[in-house]
């Protein structure tokens, strides 16, 4: 075929293919890093997957006593992250506190991990919800938190007895939540 003189071949546009190439390409990245609906207990929230040892957590507590989780080893426990200044944290304290109380002769331990708040705060908050006895590690700067892979208040992580991290909740734990994932463990 002859072109009529002066007139430049059209070209084709280049970048809807391009851009639809780099959609595709974010696409499957995202969709390989995505968490399925199976994932590791200490990477999601409220969904059991494959036991994964818990970080170590130790220090002065509240009330100037000493808490070890290695000295926990033999208990379920149930590590809640919360803080005075969060109203979802206020609002599960009584209830966590009762689980605590009830399950404590089958072997359920209660920790308070605080994070950014002041000790004041603290207490109040333990006298007003009635968990006064609460066992807590202050966590000033968060680090503690950092370590759990805590992404907000409240959270809580139930290890089991082996010391490892067999589920967790973001957000209020609910006694239907308790009941399903921290009973079975008390009664083997």
């Amino acid at each position: 075929m002859i072109r009529p003189a002066g007139r430049r071949p059209r070209r084709v546009p280049l970048w809807p293919p391009l851009v639809l190439a780099v959609t595709v390409a974010v696409g499957v990245v995202v969709a390989l890093g995505l968490p399925s609906g199976s994932t590791s207990p200490g990477s999601d929230a409220g969904t059991a997957g494959p036991p994964v040892p818990a970080p170590a957590l130790s220090g002065p507590t509240l009330d100037g006593g000493r808490f070890d989780l290695a000295d926990a080893h033999g208990h379920v426990l149930l590590v809640n992250v919360f803080a005075s200044w969060c109203g979802p944290c206020r609002d599960e304290l009584p209830l966590l506190v009762e689980a605590g109380r009830r399950w404590s002769p089958q072997g359920l331990r209660l920790v308070g991990l605080n994070v950014r708040d002041g000790s004041e705060a603290v207490r109040a908050l333990l006298d007003e919800t009635g968990a006064a006895g609460l066992t807590v590690l202050p966590d000033p700067d968060g680090t503690r938190a950092v370590d759990w892979g805590v992404r907000g208040v409240p959270e809580t992580f139930v290890v089991d007895r082996d010391g490892r991290i067999v589920d967790r909740q973001r957000g209020v734990v609910t006694r239907q939540w308790l009941e399903q994932r921290v009973a079975p463990l008390l009664a083997g």
